[in-house]
């Protein structure tokens, strides 16, 4: 039988390109910065659906004011998950490579359902903005990229937990391989930590789609009825709560399937103050929510959520992390790895990164002044009634 170290790749000749503590840094950083949109998308994109087809005036306004937002929201998702998953390649090159090589053709298949999702979302968008109701092809369109995001954050569940799963590769190996040759249509089914993981994740998004609809009744819903503010404000507390829940469930599940070495070394030392503050975390947006359901607030009130709930998500990423290395730590030590300097790419890549956000910032500067600026005049803020009539 094969050993799993003969499958993790080889050390690079050239080194790290910086220390292990900057790729670190702006993985986690891109990856926080990628998870607050892409919750959206994951998980706000069903529930925005469903509300849509309930039927109730205030839920299909709802609906419609997080879906006409979607286009935007992939596209910020999309871009902020070029970061993380770069310094990923860069630090763990040795098992990613061999991880993604493993699950190659459903690693492969995540480009094609994103495009499809996109066109699914703009198809659904579509018929929003441009008060031409809502077809029965806008609504599959929907649908497909409801269900696609799902697949998708499946597929990324799945090669993040073969990653550090090493002592699985030999028998995907030979399971999915070919006089030798890996066919790459392996998937981590048999690891008992991707189901938890992947639910963890989406009761986690569930937390943060509830946060951002508080966010969006207190910032740019000035012009909507007071009584459709206080329902969303409900829903958002009622959201949360049901999120908190499910992602409380999944994560003690999660953790249960640890091993007993990873566990003590996850909840000992400074580590488990790590895990129980970001365990608890979650509870301040929920307070936050709760005022804001009771007294309404204001805007101050609505960006302390969102700055909170962006809390909740970095914290998380630095719990992965930590939880990541300490799998790995019997296979790869990526904090040992040789570093030469590589001073024009490291610059470049700098520049580039505050360019690159100070653009979207303003960009997301143009759509916050748009939106308080309300709708165009003549035409409704109010989803159709066409729009009405399909969702039901």
């Amino acid at each position: 039988m094969m050993e799993p170290a003969q499958l993790i790749g080889p050390s690079s000749a050239l080194g790290a390109p910086a220390p292990y503590w900057f790729l670190v840094f702006f993985k986690v950083l891109g990856f926080t910065l990628h998870t607050a949109p892409m919750h959206l998308w994951f998980a706000g994109t069903i529930v925005a659906l469903l509300l849509g087809r309930s039927g109730a005036g205030h839920a299909q306004l709802l609906s419609a004011r997080l879906l006409r937002r979607m286009p935007i929201v992939i596209a910020y998702g999309v871009n902020f998950g070029i970061v993380p998953l770069l310094f990923t390649q860069v630090a763990y090159y040795k098992v990613f490579y061999p991880a993604t090589i493993l699950m190659a053709w459903p690693w492969f298949s995540i480009f094609v359902l994103l495009t499809l999702a996109y066109y699914g979302v703009y198809i659904y968008a579509a018929g929003l903005h441009n008060g031409a109701g809502m077809t029965r092809l806008r609504n599959a369109g929907g649908w497909m990229a409801a269900v696609l995001f799902l697949t998708i954050g499946f597929l990324f569940s799945n090669a993040f937990s073969l990653m550090v799963n090493v002592a699985a590769w030999p028998q995907l190996w030979l399971a999915s391989s070919v006089a030798g040759a890996s066919v790459g249509t392996a998937l981590n089914l048999g690891d008992p930590t991707l189901w938890p993981r992947w639910l963890m994740m989406f009761g986690l998004a569930l937390t943060t789609t509830a946060a951002y609809v508080g966010i969006d009744t207190g910032l740019f819903a000035g012009g909507e009825p007071a009584a459709y503010r206080q329902w969303a404000r409900s829903l958002a507390l009622k959201l949360y709560s049901f999120g908190l829940l499910w992602f409380g469930c999944a994560g003690l599940a999660y953790v249960a399937t640890w091993p007993v070495e990873l566990r003590d070394a996850a909840f000992g030392g400074w580590r488990a103050v790590l895990m129980v503050v970001t365990a608890v975390a979650p509870g301040l947006p929920w307070l936050l929510l709760l005022r804001q359901s009771r007294s309404a607030g204001g805007r101050a009130l609505a960006w302390t959520i969102g700055v909170t709930q962006f809390g909740v998500l970095a914290l998380n990423a630095v719990s992965r992390q930590v939880v990541q290395n300490l799998q790995l730590r019997g296979f790869v030590d990526v904090t040992s790895e040789p570093v030469t300097l590589q001073w024009s790419p490291l610059l470049s890549f700098l520049g580039l990164f505050v360019a690159g956000v100070a653009v979207m910032a303003w960009m997301l500067s143009r759509v916050i002044a748009a939106a308080r600026r309300g709708p165009v005049p003549g035409r409704s803020a109010e989803p159709g009634p066409e729009v009405r009539a399909s969702a039901g």
